[in-house]
């Protein structure tokens, strides 16, 4: 990593506040990087005859219609009008009986850029979402609004979000890749038909589970010249065991027999485990980082920038005051700090095995976000995930009694029926040392990959070992193909105490079209009264459109000593 963090040091320094609002990119790609010509736009050629005119193999058209100027909005703002086409690939009735399909839906804007973007949807998918391309938290662009045809898809299954579609072999190997392969040369030869040319770049992006999409295609298609990487679960197995694991040790601590509403059925009780770690703690704590990591930056402005740094300076064992009596939210017990420090490092199983990635301090778990992954969540969504998508055989059972031991094994066993392991189809192949991307780096794709330090189900330290491996792979090289924005104190995608509206997509397109690497990027605070939604975590003192820069990894926001603490402008990446 010496080339790398050498590089974007030399970088960092010559970034001010003042460049960051003009550009948020180096003047120049680093030496030796391929170069891609940009798109040209065309206008849109026809919408309703789509219906008739396009054909491609097991794919149906339902319906087609133009979407007049603002009917759709992003954030407050009017999306242009565009032609809606909704259909289905692959339509089979599954081994299960029940029907199956690709659901997909497509939006050309009128007066077309040139480019296409698949948006890769979170969680669980098994619902088309509105292919608007959204960026940041509560956003104030998008793909759709910049001018991107964008698609969206349920990733094979439908319905509610519930991972029963898991028990079905194929319908398993869809959402783990096979429904993003499928899809993207038919929506190619979509826009060939509605434009009279494909697309000339494309871009595929998403958050959570979208992100982990993304890497997965770069790993096994390499179909595509950008990748917008969110808070990539590329682990999803191994980190919802991870939940489960933590479960098991909060609730030792947690009320007895206290209960909780399910997060997704409103009629469901699951055990309530926030008691182990209230919210009065989780402050607690979070002022202790703040103390310790706070002015790492140069400002004492309630972020930790300096988040390597943090991990180095902050201790939990001696940062924050044992209980020498009752519990009040003061301190912490012992029995806290163990399992609190366990819980971070990622977990082990009885033999020693590691589950997961470690998960670095940051002030955000204070936020609402943390617990309800840590807590609900893990009760709730994972063990569902974990029962009937990842495991062979499948099955459900007692998320606070399974043997976890004894349940890492069946992420990478197959059968008869399931001829791919859970682990195969769902992270993409060669991440231990991710040396095939080196034929997407020599081709001239890039990628930007960003990941909130507050993260509580997906870690921003896999993400970022994750990078380590990738420069090793590359010869030290891999800042010449990817960066990694770290967002302090930001939530699993968005949310927390954070600046968490921004934009990478555009700095994408400018290093894949133009050859400036993204340096910089600034990011401002969802306070209140702001038009693309409001972040109730923005605490009352900040300004409600705090500003900062997102610094490309291992750069830090880092205030120059003067000028106001609530601007970007008063901050370099150094």
């Amino acid at each position: 990593m010496k080339s790398l963090h050498r590089s974007l040091r030399i970088a960092g320094a010559t970034l001010t506040g003042i460049t960051l609002a003009a550009c948020s990119s180096s003047p120049t790609a680093p030496a030796g990087t391929a170069r891609l010509s940009a798109a040209v736009g065309a206008p849109l050629k026809t919408c309703a005859e789509l219906a008739q005119s396009f054909r491609f193999d097991q794919t149906t058209v339902d319906a087609v219609s133009t979407v007049p100027v603002g009917e759709l909005k992003q954030g407050n703002q009017p999306v242009a009008e565009h032609c809606l086409v909704k259909g289905a690939m692959h339509k089979r009735k599954g081994s299960d009986n029940r029907d199956y399909a690709i659901g997909f839906e497509m939006r050309l804007p009128k007066a077309w850029n040139g480019r296409f973007y698949y948006q890769g949807n979170g969680g669980l998918d098994g619902s088309v979402k509105t292919a608007d391309g959204a960026l940041g938290g509560g956003p104030l662009t998008g793909a759709l609004m910049q001018g991107f045809a964008v698609i969206s898809s349920d990733a094979g299954h439908s319905g509610p979000q519930t991972p029963y579609f898991g028990l079905e072999a194929q319908s398993r190997l869809d959402y783990g890749y096979q429904a993003v392969a499928k899809l993207t040369p038919m929506a190619k030869a979509l826009i060939a038909t509605a434009y009279g040319k494909g697309p000339d770049r494309s871009y595929l992006g998403g958050c959570s589970n979208g992100g982990r999409h993304a890497l997965v295609e770069a790993a096994r298609g390499q179909a595509y010249d950008g990748y917008l990487v969110g808070a990539p679960g590329y682990r999803l197995p191994n980190a919802a065991l991870a939940q489960l694991w933590g479960a098991q040790q909060w609730a030792p601590l947690a009320v007895a027999g206290a209960t909780t509403q399910h997060p997704l059925n409103p009629t469901a009780k699951i055990p309530d485990l926030g008691g182990a770690f209230t919210k009065a703690e989780r402050q607690l704590v979070a002022s202790a980082i703040l103390g310790k990591c706070d002015a790492l930056d140069g400002a004492k402005d309630g972020m930790v920038q300096a988040m390597q740094a943090c991990q180095a300076s902050f201790k939990l064992d001696t940062g924050v005051p044992t209980c020498s009596g009752e519990r009040n939210g003061q301190c912490l017990s012992a029995a806290q700090k163990t399992v609190i420090a366990s819980v971070f490092a990622g977990g082990r199983t009885n033999g020693g095995q590691s589950i997961y990635a470690a998960f670095p301090f940051d002030p955000g778990l204070a936020g609402d976000n943390w617990g309800t992954w840590k807590f609900a969540n893990s009760v709730a969504l994972d063990p569902l995930s974990v029962g009937t998508v990842f495991s062979v055989p499948p099955g459900m059972f007692d998320p606070l009694k399974v043997d976890i031991t004894a349940r890492l094994p069946m992420f990478s066993a197959t059968s008869d029926v399931y001829r791919e392991s859970g682990l195969s189809l769902m992270t993409p192949p060669g991440h231990e040392n991710p040396v095939n991307l080196a034929k997407l780096k020599d081709r001239g794709a890039k990628m930007v990959i960003y990941h909130g330090v507050a993260d509580a189900i997906f870690s921003a330290e896999d993400t970022r070992q994750w990078m380590l491996r990738l420069d090793q792979a590359l010869g030290g090289k891999a800042d010449g193909f990817a960066r990694f924005f770290p967002v302090p104190g930001m939530a699993h995608c968005s949310g927390g105490l954070s600046t968490d509206q921004f934009d990478l997509l555009s700095p994408l397109v400018k290093w894949v079209e133009q050859g400036q690497a993204p340096q910089a990027v600034v990011a401002t605070a969802r306070g209140a009264g702001n038009p693309g939604g409001e972040n109730t975590e923005v605490p009352a003192s900040w300004a409600p459109n705090r500003s900062r820069p997102l610094c490309a990894y291992p750069t830090v926001a880092t205030y120059k000593g003067s000028g106001p603490t609530e601007d970007a402008s008063s901050f370099v990446c150094r």
